[in-house]
Formats: structure tokens, C-alpha cells, sequence
């Protein structure tokens, strides 16, 4: 039961912490956010792993660039689309790079459905302009962007992880928060520095990073990696609701059957092949 409670508890706080970013967006704007989450994050996660300890070979080095600088543009993408999109279409649709990956590395023919249930849920989350739930397109742009760069995050840390192990994580998000801290600083400037903005990235760096990233790290080592994708393929839904619940985002019946299929897919492609849907 331990392992899990640890996933179902870290599922719903990166999503809360993704509700509570959104709240900074009027004070720092999404890249200040990003700037902040990873800052806080890369600074709690070094002081718990000491990564300074490790002595990387050259070549590890490219993978673990790749690694931290997908991860910093996948998160200051997402944080984009959270501007304009709900954060439960947003989650289902960066969720379609993990999909494909794990989707590739099968080719059965049982794939195909899966494909087809991801496409039939991008088309349903994308309702005609002229109906009430239509969606920005550069918030949607973003979120694909946000899935693509997930897809080479899982690409990279498979590689990097290999040889790292547990240290991956906490250097490439001291990589990622090198990358996009500058970005946030031009557009947020001295705001970033503020006490009580600052107090609140150490909350969205605890929700979203160290915390759900040592949870998951406890499931991983307790539990079937097949029921670890089918679990994480609920984030959707989890988004959904607690943009529902907190952010009183609403969506159209079209754009719940979206987030259906896409986590149909998902927990489909996560029974089906060997490589299950890895965590944010």
C-alpha cells in the first residue's frame, strides 16, 4: 500500500503545485514561475543529494545536458500554455510525448488502437472555434511543444540515468534552472526577489519537484513498472480536476472525452510495452 500512496500522493501534488504556479503568472509571468520552481527545486534537491560529490565522465556530459535542458524548456513551455489553456488539457496534451515514446518502443499492432484513441482525444480537445470551450492554438502549440521535449527528457534521462542513477535528477534540474533563470529574470526582473514571491517558489519548488520526485523515487522501487505508467497515465484527469476544484476551470463534455481517451491511451500503451510512461 506504502508505494502506492507514494505515487497517488505525488500525482496530486505536482498537480497542485502546477494550480499554484498559476497563481504566480500575474506577479512574475510564466517564465519568472518556471525561473522560481526550478531555482527552488534545483537547490532542495542539492542539498538532499549533494550531486557536487559526482565526477562525471566525458561521456556523460552531452546526455546530461540533454537531459537538463529539455527539462528546463518543457517546463517553461508548459508553464506557457497554462496561461491561456486549462491545466488538465495542458497536462493531456504534453502527455502525448511520453505516449509516443513508450508507444515506439512496441510496434505491435495493438499499438494502432492506441494511436488512434491519442489522436481521436487531440481532435476532441480541440472543439470548432465557434463552439463555448474553444482553445487558444499558441496554448496548444506550447503544451505539444512541452510533450515533444518531455519525449527527449525521458530519451535523455534514460541515458544519463544509466550511469548517474538518482544524481540525474538533481543535476539536471540545476542545469534546467541554469537555462531558464536567465529568461525569467528579463521578463520578471527584481519581482523574482520579492519576500513573498520567494516564499511561495519555495512552496512551488517543494509541491512540484523535491517532493513528488522523492515519492516517486520510493514507488519506482516498490512497485511493477507497468502499474507505475498505468498510474501516472491518470495525470490528466488528476489536472482536470484540481483545475476544476481550485482554478474553477471549466471544460466541455468533447474535452472530458479527451482526457478519457488520452489516458485510455496511455494506460493501454503503458500493459502493452516494456517501457513505461516516465514521470515528469
Amino acid at each position: 500500500m506504502m508505494p502506492l500512496a507514494a505515487l497517488l500522493v505525488a500525482i496530486v501534488s505536482i498537480q497542485y503545485g502546477a494550480t499554484f504556479a498559476k497563481g504566480l503568472f500575474p506577479l512574475v509571468g510564466a517564465s519568472g514561475t518556471t525561473a522560481l520552481r526550478l531555482g527552488a527545486g534545483a537547490i532542495m534537491l542539492a542539498v538532499v543529494m549533494r550531486p557536487w560529490r559526482v565526477r562525471l565522465k566525458r561521456n556523460e556530459v552531452l546526455p546530461l545536458l540533454g537531459y537538463g535542458a529539455s527539462l528546463g524548456l518543457m517546463n517553461l513551455m508548459f508553464y506557457a500554455a497554462l496561461r491561456t489553456i486549462p491545466l488538465g488539457i495542458a497536462v493531456s496534451l504534453e502527455f502525448t510525448g511520453p505516449l509516443f515514446v513508450a508507444i515506439m518502443s512496441s510496434r505491435r499492432r495493438i499499438d494502432f488502437v492506441w494511436v488512434a484513441l491519442a489522436i481521436g482525444g487531440l481532435l476532441l480537445l480541440s472543439p470548432p472555434a465557434h463552439s463555448g470551450h474553444a482553445l487558444d492554438p499558441h496554448g496548444v502549440v506550447f503544451a505539444l511543444g512541452a510533450g515533444a521535449l518531455w519525449a527527449l527528457y525521458i530519451v535523455f534521462g534514460q541515458a544519463s540515468g544509466g550511469t548517474l542513477g538518482g544524481q540525474t535528477t538533481a543535476i539536471g534540474t540545476a542545469i534546467a534552472a541554469a537555462i531558464v533563470i536567465p529568461i525569467g529574470a528579463m521578463q520578471a526582473g527584481a519581482a523574482l526577489l520579492k519576500p513573498h514571491v520567494l516564499l511561495a517558489a519555495i512552496i512551488v519548488g517543494f509541491l512540484s519537484s523535491a517532493l513528488p520526485y522523492s515519492l516517486e523515487m520510493v514507488a519506482l522501487t516498490r512497485m511493477k513498472a507497468r502499474l507505475y505508467g498505468i498510474l501516472t497515465s491518470l495525470e490528466p484527469a488528476f489536472g482536470a480536476v484540481m483545475g476544476f476544484i481550485i482554478l474553477h476551470e471549466t471544460l466541455g463534455f468533447a474535452q472530458w472525452g479527451g482526457i478519457a481517451c488520452i489516458g485510455a491511451a496511455a494506460i493501454g500503451a503503458s500493459t502493452t510495452t516494456e517501457t513505461p510512461l516516465s514521470p515528469e
